[in-house]
């Protein structure tokens, strides 16, 4: 029998679980969230729904170097409380704060991974949209990586929920979950002052979206700053 290709494997297997371990994917990913400055600092994560459960990068810790046994396995059929399956060797390593927020797409949504990135285009076009911390929404309209979102063309209006921070990351639960039923068609939440959470239906599916979003923030606000006119968006005169 041939052996299958590398590309002819992801698309059989979309939700990733064979590529090579959920856990080891967790790790490359954290790697390049990292490069992009989405976890630095030790913030932001990561969750992915596998065969045997919901696996999550820790909380705390610095993401670009975590190793596959540092990843905690969640019972996938209890989203209501945090039901450790698999824990880490290092009994200081926490589950990660996003847990909540995370089961709030796998619960609502029944995604297939959650990221949560503290990029500074996210930080920056929830402030633009939202000078007073929301909640508001974040607008954009006729542009191309538009199309790399769920249901999204790039002539269609983009809107994204922008929720108030709170101290702590289990403090937004609710209403991230507010947003996120007002916004059914919406794969993203924004945080202001904080960063944005983004799923799908696979962890490549959340991992493009989250490229595609962040690539949208950042045209919104740079657009604004040099006194382009979008449609939809604010708008300021250069040099102002």
């Amino acid at each position: 029998m041939p052996q299958r290709s590398q590309d002819e494997s992801r698309r059989s297997d979309p939700a990733g679980a064979n590529t090579p371990s959920i856990p080891a994917l967790i790790c490359d990913l954290c790697r390049g969230f990292y490069s992009l400055g989405w976890v630095s600092g030790t913030g932001g994560g990561i969750s992915i729904r596998g065969r045997e459960g919901i696996y999550m990068a820790p909380s705390g810790v610095q993401k670009e170097r975590i190793r596959p046994e540092d990843v905690f396995l969640l019972d996938g059929d209890e989203l209501e409380r945090a039901v450790v399956l698999r824990a880490p060797s290092d009994p200081s390593l926490r589950i990660s704060e996003c847990r909540p927020l995370f089961y709030n797409a796998f619960r609502l949504r029944g995604a297939g991974a959650v990221m949560h990135s503290h990029s500074i285009w996210a930080v920056l076009a929830a402030r633009l949209f939202a000078p007073d911390g929301g909640p508001a929404e974040f607008c954009c309209q006729g542009l191309e990586m538009q199309k790399g979102l769920r249901g999204v063309g790039c002539f269609d209006e983009l809107r994204v929920p922008i929720i108030r921070n709170t101290a702590r990351e289990a403090e937004l639960t609710e209403s991230m979950e507010e947003a996120m039923r007002a916004y059914p068609d919406v794969d993203a939440v924004l945080v202001a002052g904080h960063g944005v959470y983004v799923w799908g239906d696979s962890w490549i599916k959340a991992k493009t979206q989250a490229e595609c979003y962040d690539y949208l923030f950042r045209a919104v606000v740079e657009a604004y700053r040099v006194g382009l006119p979008l449609p939809g968006t604010p708008t300021r005169r250069a040099g102002a």
